[in-house]
């Protein structure tokens, strides 16, 4: 079992700090244990959903908390996995790590619960429900919130530029980027970049470059697929080759700018690929004057369609030390109702993964009130989660190690990256 049994000893320290957390759980099958993020925000919408549902369920009480303290809750979850410790909800997992937990049959099969499918169906669409799917044919995961990438930029920078929009395509990128660069001192010395991605190897920077390029770029295609990598292609091959041009004309910058003050508001760089997360931030700490907006992610020039990216998923599992499922569903179906999704918005400023959210009356007053949002919202129809794969994490690890050699470097040709990326993804399915 891929990443399930890697350093285990570390795994035992944290098991015997859940065990204590966790004891509750087996005192009763009408009290559940829910673990909500340590966000203050979300842990603020735990509490006040949980103390609605006991206000009004006195069979079924539901008692919240943080996930515990760790150096990620993914380490955290596999810990009480392995030491049987699991709450009974838990609403923060990543969804390229459900296929590794439905293979290990540590979760409930929420498509057996009574009422999930027709809830489900009533909430997402077709596409979102597939992408769920586990490979066994069943459902493991409740679509929760997303975070979609997508291109920031400053306005004024753009407007300098002589375009009241920022670029599309990758030519128009590149323009855009030489004309930027020419604004720089005559000595040579660059101290300002059009855009700025994190050049550090791991695996989950690649869900802020290559992976929302490579959505967009494709028309949402999969990674892998049927136990194959399917990246090995015309989008795969250009990607890697817009984002290697980018640092080899120093268009992005080689050194890792995050030790700086923020680099987008101190007008260091013009753009940079993130999500909704960066309007609170940029809103509470922009200088005087300063705008900035939106875009979708840019795309080769003769693109056709809409254009993907990356959603940053966040999903509900029940896990099987769960002593009534049942319950725990209808206690989740009140997180994820209307209701319980108006106010994830208006707490937290994260999206619910809901069909229609931009064009749903119920949600009109906030996104009038929170228009930069709203850019958010039209674009969370067309965006992507993970393939479902136990070795999800292994895959973007391989990607990214190319990714430093070929894009980063320039060590290797992108059509040879790719498929050396491939090839070592191919292997993992071999054991």
């Amino acid at each position: 079992m891929n990443r399930f049994f890697i350093n285990i000893a570390l795994l035992i320290l944290i098991w015997l700090t859940l065990s204590s957390c966790n004891s509750g759980n087996e005192s009763s099958d009408t009290k559940l244990i829910y673990w909500c993020s340590n966000n203050s925000y979300e842990i603020q919408f735990a509490k006040i959903e949980t103390e609605k549902w006991n206000k009004n369920n006195r069979n079924v009480s539901v008692k919240y908390q943080p996930v515990p303290e760790g150096r990620s809750s993914e380490e955290i979850i596999l810990a009480a996995v392995v030491g049987k410790t699991t709450p009974d909800i838990y609403s923060n997992m990543w969804q390229g790590d459900v296929e590794s937990y439905a293979q290990a049959k540590v979760l409930v099969a929420l498509d057996t619960l009574k009422g999930f499918m027709d809830f489900l169906n009533e909430r997402c669409d077709s596409e979102v429900i597939e992408e769920i799917r586990s490979l066994d044919g069943h459902i493991y995961q409740i679509p929760w919130k997303i975070n979609p990438i997508m291109l920031i930029y400053n306005e004024k920078m753009i407007a300098d530029l002589g375009s009241s929009v920022p670029p599309k395509s990758y030519s128009d990128f590149f323009r855009f980027s030489a004309k930027f660069q020419k604004d720089v001192n005559g000595d040579g010395y660059v101290d300002r970049w059009f855009g700025y991605s994190e050049v550090l190897v791991t695996w989950w920077q690649r869900f802020f470059d290559f992976y929302p390029l490579y959505l967009a770029a494709s028309g949402g295609a999969p990674l892998v697929k049927g136990d194959k990598a399917v990246f090995n292609n015309e989008y795969g091959v250009g990607v890697f080759k817009f984002l290697q041009t980018l640092y080899k004309k120093n268009y992005f910058s080689k050194e890792q700018l995050s030790a700086r003050q923020d680099v987008f508001l101190s007008e260091i760089i013009a753009t940079r690929f993130t999500g909704p997360w960066e309007i609170s931030h940029a809103d509470k700490f922009k200088p005087k004057g300063f705008e900035y907006n939106f875009s979708c992610i840019p795309v080769p020039d003769d693109h056709k369609g809409p254009v993907y990216t990356y959603g940053d998923p966040k999903n509900i599992v029940i896990f099987k030390t769960c002593k009534n499922p049942q319950a725990a569903w209808e206690y989740v179906k009140t997180l994820i109702d209307r209701d319980g999704d108006l106010k994830l918005l208006e707490l937290t400023n994260q999206l619910p993964r809901r069909k229609n959210i931009n064009t749903d009356e119920y949600f009109s007053g906030y996104f009038n009130r929170n228009p930069k949002m709203k850019i958010f919202a039209d674009q969370s129809k067309f965006v992507r989660g993970t393939d479902a794969s136990p070795v999800l994490k292994e895959v973007f690890d391989l990607i990214s190690q190319e990714y430093e050699a070929c894009v980063i470097y320039g060590m290797k040709t992108p059509e040879q990256a790719v498929k050396d990326a491939s090839d070592a993804v191919n292997l993992l399915f071999l054991k």
